[in-house]
């Protein structure tokens, strides 16, 4: 027998809601479902970008153009096409000197990401605030963004 699907049921838009769905709708030129899946696409890419950015700062414990004094420094990025329920895109994965960056919201060799970018959209769906987001990404992914880079 086959199982029956979980229907998502739509809640009540609040303020904040509406305006965040107004300024993608503006901001995407969205018209049509399909101008929606492209905007969601380019949210996750962007997301996902970001990520892998503060995971490298993370790792190498300095933000990018700033010097240290340490013996691992940035070394360039590598493209990765990436699958997910809304497509796929390329983000440029970065890379240190020394090869020990291991990204864990993109693992090396992983190419799929349909089990985590749900979770991204709907952060942004629900309207959480730059704190919330930080909190939620070290509680999923366990690293650290601050609230600045998230912003």
């Amino acid at each position: 027998m086959k199982e029956k699907k979980e229907v998502y049921k739509v809640k009540p838009l609040t303020e904040e809601k509406k305006n965040i769905i107004a300024t993608l709708i503006e901001e995407y030129d969205i018209k049509t479902a399909q101008d929606i899946q492209e905007a969601l696409k380019d949210l996750l890419g962007g997301t996902i970008q970001s990520m892998l950015e503060a995971e490298m700062e993370e790792h190498i414990g300095y933000e990018k153009y700033q010097h240290s004094d340490g013996a691992n420094y940035r070394n360039g990025t590598k493209k990765k096409n990436i699958r997910s329920t809304y497509g796929e895109f390329q983000v440029e994965v970065p890379q240190d000197r020394n090869s020990s960056f291991e990204p864990k919201i993109v693992k090396k060799r992983q190419k799929d990401i349909s089990e985590i970018d749900q979770k991204i959209i709907n952060m942004y769906a629900r309207g959480l605030t730059t704190r919330q987001i930080s909190q939620q990404m070290e509680e999923i992914y366990g690293f650290e963004c601050s609230e600045s880079f998230i912003s």
